[in-house]
């Protein structure tokens, strides 16, 4: 579990890089300004670091199933190749899915307006300064990034449906110690796949909605991640409370 948890911190850490600067730039800035290729790098490295994030928290979900529902085979399926491999199979399908992104974007024409209704750049913002349609383009990045959402929400659901029914043979004490254990995830679940399914399985629009959605899941939940992992960490907790008795002592 921590070493999907510290893959898990390196890519929030490069996912907030991707944004948060370039936004606290802007937010200082009168004139916001940012190149094509600037634009295009910062597509693709979003998109890489974000399926990789997706693809982390599924992979974290069969480590709970096997550790709650096979833990006397845990070690030997869990094993360290298997768990590396794992870890590199989610860097390898995000940079696919980048990849696809940005093939189908860089043929594009602009040759009209260049300013994107956006804080920052994304694929459907920039479509639409595209001097061509881009319908096929649009049903393309919904198909990529809305339904690997939501394959990866149903495999999450269906690993969780498992463990809870899993859980009806264990002891009370059993079942506290593994909701326990699984209640962060399920929380990082949700923040990260509602708005993402909210804003990629539908078609482009350019609702003020959008945008704080947006901000919500580039911003706020990779700042909150780290939080609702560690106050679900008992040795974090105890910590903490010694840290607190000494300021108050």
């Amino acid at each position: 579990m921590y070493f999907f948890l510290s893959s898990l911190s390196l890519v929030e850490i490069c996912y907030s890089s991707t944004i948060a600067p370039k936004f606290l730039t802007d937010l200082l800035a009168k004139i916001k300004t940012i190149s094509l290729k600037g634009c295009l790098t910062q597509i693709f490295f979003t998109h890489f670091f974000g399926i990789v994030e997706v693809i982390l928290l599924v992979v974290m979900a069969y480590d709970r199933y096997v550790a709650i529902c096979k833990p006397l085979h845990y070690m030997n399926i869990m094993s360290h190749l298997v768990c590396h491999m794992l870890v590199a199979g989610s860097w390898l399908g995000g940079l696919i899915h980048s990849i696809i992104q940005i093939i189908i974007t860089i043929p594009l024409p602009f040759c009209g307006p260049n300013v994107i209704d956006h804080y920052f750049c994304d694929l459907q913002p920039l479509f639409k300064l595209a001097c061509t349609d881009t319908f096929m383009e649009g049903v393309v990045v919904m198909a990529n990034s809305g339904l690997i959402s939501v394959i990866s929400l149903f495999i999450l659901v269906f690993s969780y449906a498992i463990i809870l029914i899993s859980l009806r043979n264990h002891s009370a004490e059993g079942r506290r110690k593994a909701l326990s254990t699984c209640a962060s995830h399920i929380i990082v679940v949700i923040l990260y796949f509602g708005p993402a399914i909210f804003l990629y399985l539908r078609p482009s629009s350019s609702f003020t909605e959008d945008k704080l959605v947006s901000v919500f899941y580039t911003v706020i939940t990779p700042m909150l991640n780290p939080i609702v992992y560690t106050l679900r960490n008992t040795e974090m907790k105890n910590s903490v409370r010694m840290f607190w008795n000494q300021k108050k002592n």
